[in-house]
């Protein structure tokens, strides 16, 4: 049986980057609103207060976290372009979760930031050169380059959508 969190899998980084397999990753960081609207389109307030698994977050959280997750992303990326690996400080996960807005706020307020935010954040991966996919910040998970980074939230995005389509297919 699949472990329902990780739906598609843990997250693995690939050594092997290609152009092909660049642009696969973005178009996963492309595609996010309008995968993450499909997932949750039609949805009650009433399911989306229920957790995608026992003792997993709301899929409302869920939305909300995309969107905190992916602000900080972006910003992470722009202090790499800007500054020599910088280290970035880490925040509560959980405790951004557990917030009253991630908790009670309409999912479209944060499919509308992330279909902005995806946007320009994909225009700033499509104007990198292999030079500047070879810069990376300091994070927890260690040294990340914008390659293993990329991979890093493809991987996020493809994730936590499977979590609310899994719900939903139960």
């Amino acid at each position: 049986m699949t472990d329902v969190r990780y739906p598609i899998g843990k997250c693995t980084i690939d050594p092997d980057i290609t152009p092909a397999k660049r642009a696969a990753w973005i178009a996963d960081i492309a595609n996010l609103p309008a995968n993450l609207h499909q997932a949750v389109a039609g949805l009650s307030d009433e399911q989306l207060a229920h957790a995608y698994r026992p003792g997993g977050w709301t899929l409302r959280q869920v939305v909300h976290h995309l969107a905190d997750e992916h602000l900080n992303a972006f910003a992470y990326f722009k202090m790499a372009l800007t500054e020599d690996d910088p280290v970035i400080k880490q925040y509560d996960e959980p405790a951004w979760a557990n917030t009253l807005d991630a908790s009670i706020a309409p999912v479209e307020l944060s499919l509308n930031l992330l279909t902005a935010l995806h946007a320009r954040w994909v225009l700033l991966l499509n104007s990198l050169d292999d030079n500047q996919f070879a810069r990376a910040y300091i994070h927890r998970r260690g040294r990340l380059t914008f390659d293993d980074a990329i991979q890093l939230y493809s991987w996020h995005c493809r994730h936590h959508t499977a979590h609310i389509v899994s719900f939903r297919n139960q």
